[in-house]
């Protein structure tokens, strides 16, 4: 399976904009530039864009956890905060971190934490990841 998506840019790094599109069409012409990465412009960022993907993945992986053990959330809400930090004279994607809020009914803490850390270590976005990793739950 593969999953595609493009970038087109115009102009320089720091004044130049661009336009991100996805085959799904969710991102269409959607922009992203130097002031919506590093300032609070509108528009989106690659750093976003992998918090998404980390967020979505993680939560898919869990419930496929909780499935496998005999689980059926009511809800499970995750954010993924990924920050990028300045390193010599270029930038580096150091962490992601993941805050879930689950609501699993009949499903002890222990058994939680166990499945949940393994959808953390497990999902693909955090296998592709060299960053950080920290996951941080709440159950209800």
């Amino acid at each position: 399976m593969n999953r595609k998506a493009r970038a087109v840019w115009q102009g320089t790094g720091k004044d130049g904009s661009g336009q991100l599109t996805s085959d799904s069409g969710v991102l269409s012409s959607t922009p992203y530039s130097f002031k919506t990465r590093f300032e609070n412009e509108k528009g989106t960022n690659p750093e976003e864009l992998i918090a998404a993907a980390h967020a979505g993945c993680f939560t898919m992986a869990l419930a496929f956890q909780l499935q496998g053990a005999g689980f059926t959330p009511t809800e499970l809400a995750t954010e993924a905060v990924v920050s990028i930090e300045q390193q010599g004279d270029g930038f580096v994607i150091t962490k992601s971190a993941l805050t879930l809020n689950a609501d699993v009914p009949g499903i002890d803490r222990a058994k939680f934490e166990e499945l949940a850390r393994a959808a953390e270590k497990n999902c693909p976005v955090s296998k592709v990841l060299n960053a950080e990793i920290s996951m941080n739950f709440t159950l209800a």
